[in-house]
């Protein structure tokens, strides 16, 4: 019987906390504005409000929400114990909010011209998922 852990295999895949009073906010068809003020944290209503906003023609607008929602989710991954890199499942629904706002940042960063950061956020968010990478880039 083999007792030892697998240092090869890599970081195990991260988990975001359930919000569930604001997914249900959200649900009930409270506006993502409402619910991004009273849950700040809930990534999920930044990557709707970055949504809205890139689909209504402003681009930086949509940049600033996506952001907004990237950083939160940022933190709240380290502090599930993310170590800066590994998997981020998409089938894990508290996590398809910040890699929403991952891909919302992305196009929102080709869309005003900062080419570089589109790239880095496109390729985090195919290193992260590829199945968000595919769901979210998908026609």
């Amino acid at each position: 019987m083999d007792t030892h852990e697998n240092l090869f295999a890599g970081p195990p895949p991260a988990h975001l906390p359930d919000t569930p009073e604001a997914r249900e906010a959200l649900e009930s068809g409270a506006k993502a504005s409402d619910v991004a003020a009273r849950f700040p944290a809930y990534a999920a209503a930044w990557a709707i409000l970055a949504d809205e906003y890139f689909t209504a023609g402003h681009a930086v607008t949509s940049y600033a929400f996506a952001r907004t929602g990237y950083h939160r989710g940022l933190d709240q991954l380290r502090r599930a114990g993310w170590k800066g890199h590994g998997p981020i499942p998409w089938e894990h629904e508290p996590n398809q909010g910040f890699l929403r706002c991952l891909h919302a940042l992305s196009r929102a960063a080709q869309a005003i011209g900062e080419k570089d950061e589109a790239e880095r956020c496109a390729q985090f968010l195919r290193d992260s998922s590829a199945t968000a990478a595919k769901v979210l880039t998908s026609p």
